[in-house]
């Protein structure tokens, strides 16, 4: 396994990887540290152990934010889907409907084409 230097709020740690995650775990660290510097900015320095608490609370809110989020679309798209569902159905029923009427139609144009043909 990979072992990746990080630094996080002018610290650094050894973590270990996955095969090919060096980059992404970079980028993971990236941003965590970007969260730490900003609660730095807003509350100080707070201790170490502290502002990375603090920092993890941020990107879990946020995560539970976006997940809230995408359960809402997911359920938009699904009553969506549900409503087009429901269309193609009153579709299929019109066109059956619109069918039949013109079936109807000509059959009674065919009829007073005899009629019209037998006078």
């Amino acid at each position: 396994m990979p072992l990746v230097n990080v630094t996080v709020n002018d610290r650094t740690y050894s973590v270990t990887c996955d095969e090919g995650e060096e980059e992404h775990l970079r980028e993971l660290a990236a941003h965590v540290d970007s969260k730490v510097r900003e609660l730095t900015e807003s509350v100080g320095q707070a201790g170490q152990q502290r502002l990375i608490l603090m920092a993890a609370l941020v990107i879990a809110d946020s995560q539970f934010e976006s997940l809230a989020l995408l359960e809402k679309r997911a359920q938009e798209i699904a009553a969506l889907t549900e409503s087009s569902e429901k269309l193609v159905r009153r579709l299929a029923e019109l066109e059956e409907r619109a069918v039949a009427a013109l079936d109807s139609a000509a059959n009674r144009l065919d009829d007073i084409a005899i009629r019209v043909g037998r006078a």
